[in-house]
């Protein structure tokens, strides 16, 4: 006949959940910006990798208030016609 389960002591379940704790992210300086951010990942606040600004963020910030402000003049023609 089959014994039944034996319990669990809390050493041995604390001994098995020892490494489920969640890591410290490690943060680094950006170089540009002297904001922090992950090593080896793109900085969120300029974009730049390696001294390479790979996300482009002013020059798509430039371009959206460019089209915000063509927007803007079609509109006021728009309403100027009327």
């Amino acid at each position: 006949m089959a014994e039944p389960k034996k319990r669990l002591t809390s050493a041995r379940s604390g001994n098995r959940r020892a490494h489920l704790l969640p890591k410290k992210i490690s943060l680094a300086l950006c170089p540009q910006c002297k904001s922090s951010m992950r090593p080896h990942h793109i900085c969120k606040t300029c974009g730049f990798y390696k001294g390479t600004d790979v996300l482009k963020l002013e020059e798509k910030a430039r371009q959206k208030e460019e089209r915000r402000k063509a927007r803007e003049q079609e509109e006021s023609k728009s309403t100027e016609k009327k």
